[in-house]
């Protein structure tokens, strides 16, 4: 398992990350979701052993990353902007990369070379933002490391390598048990291929858990009453959002759907339907509810 433990990082007067702490279970695909400046990067860089936190440390069995070369050796992170030396092809690149992860398998990087339609012969300095996002993933699959960290994933892809890649990400997690820790903005792209998911806000994990946990219990609530209502009318419920105008109720609420539910009846509404809110709107809601950005409705 991979553990996080009271870390804090600050770049000279800022605080990035608070006295953060987060499990992450082997064999998962945890989504790392947040508004931009939350610290995602800098948190995966501390993960990955690149980046030396101001206090605290992350573990792997026990052992914190920062201080043992050879678990960095089981951890990659593919960067928003990876790094290749000037002229180099992606054949060059990968024997960079051999001489700290020697067993890549030279049967998957040929696979997904042949696949994205790359000479892996070119300079990459040649590629465009797409091409170099698809090289450095073919690397990434044949490195297979117990621990893939992805930082904006899917930025550069088109429709169809994304879901190529989010299918080979399923097989490497299914086949090698290996864990991937994957930071986007696009949170549609991380809610049909993550199972676990964490928000980042004002340094600190401040929800995680399972994504069907999470959206099982929100719900979006259309209503319809006799009277006029007021949120104060609500008030016992855990509102994420709530918009009303006149008789017509629109809330978005936190809990057991059947006590919501049980709740509601008793202010006999006219009309009521439930509809599902995705990873997404969740974030967005979770947002907005501690005062970031604009209603989202």
């Amino acid at each position: 398992m991979l553990k996080i433990r009271s870390v804090t990082k600050r770049f000279q007067d800022k605080v990035v990350l608070s006295d953060l702490n987060l499990d992450i279970q082997d064999g998962s695909v945890f989504g790392l979701i947040g508004p931009n400046g939350a610290g995602k990067s800098t948190l995966l860089k501390i993960i990955a052993g690149i980046s030396k936190p101001d206090s605290g440390c992350a573990m792997v069995d026990k052992e914190a990353i920062y201080d043992q070369p050879e678990i960095k050796k089981d951890i990659l992170l593919l960067s928003d902007e990876p790094f290749y030396f000037y002229n180099a092809s992606i054949s060059d690149m990968k024997s960079f990369y051999q001489a700290w992860y020697p067993n890549m398998d030279e049967e998957i990087y040929q696979h997904y070379i042949r696949l994205f339609h790359l000479n892996d012969r070119e300079p990459m300095k040649n590629f465009s933002k797409g091409m170099k996002r698809q090289a450095f993933i073919a690397l990434a699959l044949a490195i297979s490391p117990r621990y893939l960290l992805l930082d904006e994933a899917f930025d550069g892809l088109d429709p169809v390598m994304r879901l190529t890649f989010k299918r080979a990400i399923g097989e490497l997690v299914e086949k090698k048990a290996i864990t991937v820790i994957i930071s986007s903005h696009n949170l549609r792209e991380l809610e049909d291929i993550c199972d676990t998911f964490g928000i980042l806000e004002d340094g600190k994990v401040t929800t995680a858990g399972y994504v069907d946990e999470a959206t099982d219990n929100v719900h979006k609530i259309q209503l319809a009453f006799h009277e006029e209502k007021k949120a104060e009318d609500f008030a016992d419920l855990d509102i994420l959002s709530i918009q009303i105008q006149s008789r017509v109720v629109n809330m978005v609420v936190k809990g057991n759907i059947d006590k919501i539910n049980n709740y509601l009846d008793t202010m006999n509404p006219l009309m009521r339907e439930v509809l599902d809110v995705n990873l997404e709107e969740l974030f967005l809601y979770e947002m907005k509810k501690k005062g970031y950005g604009e209603d989202y409705e």
